[in-house]
């Protein structure tokens, strides 16, 4: 992601409901299997990069995982998810970053991303995603991407689509295949996304 990304996902946050974009789910069960997949303990250090005001962060916390952060690069997305929250907001750590100048201060067990690497567009981009989850990332990592038979934009934006071939490319220097699935997203216009997800082991 570039700098001018900030301003856009800002205006997106800030204007439109969750009901008026794609992306929304009212429970992210793909995510929640994937990451129960792993058979973390409640004390697991999990990320939700690119979580936005997403409500895996509620489910998590519900099943007493206290270990959380979510990065964003929208302010106004992470202030929806706190309000949304309430007090148990304080349970998590909430950390605004354009995800490839992200510098964790930590390692994490699990490394989530629903629908952000695919924004990333240039090799430059994706290789400093790439060389920071690596670093950053003990266990596992899951991510989901639109498929080479989803969408090629989102939100007004340029993607890059993946295969399952195509992603456990991209990861497999620091990162080994678990699992890959397809996922079938209605969104709330009821229109449908095909989504690649994987679940990968660091290495």
């Amino acid at each position: 992601m570039h700098s001018n990304n900030e301003q856009h996902w800002e205006n997106v946050y800030q204007h439109k409901t969750p009901k008026e974009v794609s992306w929304t789910q009212d429970k992210p069960n793909t995510s929640l299997n994937l990451i129960f997949s792993c058979n973390p303990n409640k004390s697991a250090s999990i990320i939700d990069v690119g979580g936005g005001d997403s409500k895996l962060v509620d489910f998590l916390l519900e099943e007493g995982f206290r270990n959380i952060t979510v990065l964003d690069i929208s302010t106004a997305a992470l202030d929806r998810a706190k309000i949304r929250l309430g007090n148990k907001s304080h349970y998590v750590k909430w950390v605004v970053s354009d995800i490839t100048n992200y510098t964790p201060d930590r390692k994490f067990d699990i490394w989530h991303d629903r629908a952000t690497f695919h924004f990333l567009t240039t090799a430059e981009d994706i290789n400093k995603y790439l060389n920071i989850a690596k670093h950053a990332t003990n266990g596992h990592l899951i991510m989901g991407t639109f498929s080479d038979n989803g969408p090629k934009q989102c939100s007004g934006l340029d993607i890059k689509q993946y295969s399952e071939v195509q992603l456990v490319k991209q990861f497999e220097k620091a990162f080994q295949k678990i699992e890959c699935i397809k996922e079938e997203h209605t969104t709330p216009f009821d229109t449908k996304q095909i989504f690649t997800f994987c679940k990968f082991k660091k290495i």
